[in-house]
């Protein structure tokens, strides 16, 4: 099943571009999936396009300054920022699937993406969320073991090259997608609460927001994912205040695999496992791995 290209127009007028997957048999609720930082949509294709086949109308699309939405000119002095990609980008989304389809929207997230939806002015019409390996990249909450390696690449080497450019140039070094530089900095510089560089009134805006969000929401991680630990995990969802609140910690081996990561779950490979039986949560609102889960 392909999707269909389609354009959305945000707020402030930036224009951004993604596919609607439709469905051929009973429609569901219309899901919203959220990228992680650097990765195109074009990487989520595959678990919308099964998404489709069991019912659900699916939206994917990249962020201003990622994939299809990046502008024609050069990403240096564009300003894009993580907020704006919440605020802005995941609003215009939400409202798109909605004039596509109606019905309460649904939302999975991976990464920063699952964190992104409480920036939105309309989060609070969310009905359910399914963040994977969802975290706002504060280096302190990363694995032990990985610590020291990705403190000097994600919060060294990146702005150091970032100051240097005016972007972040992901892709020639092999690391992800060419990023903004205010979304590399943000990345580079995030300190422990979010919040602590907003001023007021904004600060209490967007906490209100997170805290709006009262849909039920089941956070997956992998064990072996050196980003979206426990800590990580825990001080993502601690700005969704009104939300219950589900945590889940699979082994590799629970997925009859050796190794998954933080990427992997959006694999193909994972069609016949956490693919199906993510369609519990997201259709029924059944956490499917009751034994995983973690306070």
């Amino acid at each position: 099943m392909d999707g269909r290209q389609t354009e959305f127009e945000c707020a402030d007028g930036v224009v951004l571009k993604g596919h609607w997957w439709g469905t051929d048999g009973t429609t569901r609720n219309p899901v919203v999936i959220n990228a992680a930082t650097g990765v195109k949509a074009a990487y989520y294709h595959r678990y919308a396009a099964f998404l489709a086949e069991h019912g659900f109308p699916v939206l994917t699309y990249d962020y201003r300054g990622i994939g299809l939405s990046r502008p024609a000119g050069r990403l240096k002095g564009t300003g894009f920022t993580w907020r704006q990609w919440g605020e802005q980008d995941f609003e215009a989304a939400l409202a798109h699937a909605l004039a596509q389809e109606g019905g309460d929207p649904l939302v999975v997230g991976h990464s920063i993406g699952g964190f992104l939806p409480g920036y939105a002015p309309s989060a609070a019409r969310i009905s359910r969320l399914l963040t994977v390996g969802a975290q706002y990249a504060y280096w302190p909450d990363y694995r032990r073991k990985d610590r020291l390696s990705l403190f000097l690449k994600w919060h060294v080497a990146m702005p150091a090259i970032t100051l240097a450019l005016g972007f972040f140039p992901g892709r020639g070094l092999g690391w992800l997608e060419d990023l903004p530089a205010g979304v590399a900095l943000e990345w580079s510089f995030r300190g422990p609460r979010m919040e602590a560089r907003l001023k007021e009134p904004l600060r209490a805006t967007i906490l209100d927001r997170f805290a709006a969000v009262q849909a039920p929401m089941l956070a997956l991680s992998v064990s072996d994912d050196p980003f979206a630990t426990h800590s990580a995990v825990n001080r993502a969802l601690s700005y969704y205040t009104s939300a219950e609140r589900l945590k889940v910690m699979l082994e590799p081996a629970d997925l009859g695999v050796t190794r998954v990561g933080h990427f992997d779950l959006f694999h193909a490979r994972h069609g016949s496992s956490f693919w199906i039986d993510s369609l519990l949560w997201l259709r029924d609102g059944i956490n499917p791995w009751p034994r995983r889960v973690f306070a």
